[in-house]
């Protein structure tokens, strides 16, 4: 039975959002499938559908943090061990290791794919990410069978500058429009449960809360406004929730920010919303844009 490895730096918020119909489609093509990537589920429990193997490695999103020394210790040990036929790996700190992890194991003959959900270097990224990012990715393409690029900039750019075996653009993600058209019976349950007016104008975002999402300035932002009927949806939990909630406080606005965390109903969200904003310093899988699009609803 061949198997696979499937690598990110968190499985909640990436395997489990966007890999599962992957893991299916190996497990019933006959392959024995494995993820190695950060619990990232809290108090919930860590189920993975379509894996047979789950191995939680300490990966931190800081490239020279302690614990991803660890973290590369554990992928080498898991990839001597299990002689996997093909690795998949994703997120920036997740694929670097685990392509440094795998030298070895290439020259026996496992095969290494990296899909680059938009690479922390562009143009108009800061010099230190140029610097950092770019001479890492060009260490790291040498080790890489397959390069999946998910936008023509990324593309454009590896086919020049990287020396990855075989690059390939496969265009961003998609979703289900169905799911994601707005339904106007869910508009006034949704504020009644959240104790948001009928009348407000309400603004939403959708996914982790942390630094690079930028949602203090939205906070900021309402703070300075005099509309006093704007409310913010936060769907989403992350390191930064607990300061984003102080900072309301301080600002007197605390009722008017709505901190859910992490929610399965994002559709009934966003039909008791008016406008979806993607604040974000920058992003690589704008998904809640698209699902937000699906549905009519605008996108600032």
């Amino acid at each position: 039975m061949k198997k696979v490895l499937f690598v990110a730096t968190v499985v909640k918020t990436h395997i489990h959002t966007f890999h599962l119909p992957y893991l299916r489609w190996f497990r019933e093509n006959g392959w024995e499938t494995s993820v190695a990537a950060k619990n990232d589920f809290g108090d919930e429990p860590c189920a993975i559908p379509h894996c047979d193997h789950y191995y939680d490695i300490p990966f931190a999103r800081f490239p020279f943090h302690p614990k991803n020394v660890r973290a590369y210790i554990q992928l080498k040990t898991l990839m001597r061990k299990n002689g996997y036929d093909l690795i998949h790996c994703h997120t920036p700190v997740g694929s670097v290791l685990a392509r440094l992890a795998a030298r070895k194991s290439r020259k026996q003959g496992t095969r290494v794919i990296y899909t680059a959900h938009g690479f922390h270097f562009y143009r108009g990224a800061s010099g230190l990410h140029w610097i950092f990012y770019y001479k890492i990715e060009k260490i790291c393409a040498k080790y890489t069978d397959i390069l999946i690029t998910i936008n023509q900039e990324d593309y454009t750019f590896s086919k020049k500058k990287l020396k990855a075996k075989r690059i390939f653009y496969v265009p961003g993600v998609g979703v289900d429009t169905k799911r994601f058209q707005r339904a106007s019976s869910c508009r006034e349950e949704v504020r009644a449960e959240l104790n948001i007016p009928a009348d407000a104008k309400v603004l939403i975002s959708v996914g982790e809360i942390n630094k690079n999402k930028n949602h203090v300035a939205v906070i900021l932002a309402m703070a300075t406004c005099h509309d006093q009927t704007i409310h913010y949806i936060l769907a989403g939990k992350g390191p930064e929730m607990e300061r984003l909630k102080r900072k309301a406080v301080r600002l007197g606005i605390q009722s008017r920010v709505h901190f859910l965390g992490f929610r399965r109903d994002i559709p009934r969200l966003y039909s008791a919303s008016d406008i979806l904003v993607f604040p974000s310093k920058r992003g690589g899988l704008p998904v809640a844009v698209v699902e937000a699009m699906a549905g009519g609803l605008p996108v600032v």
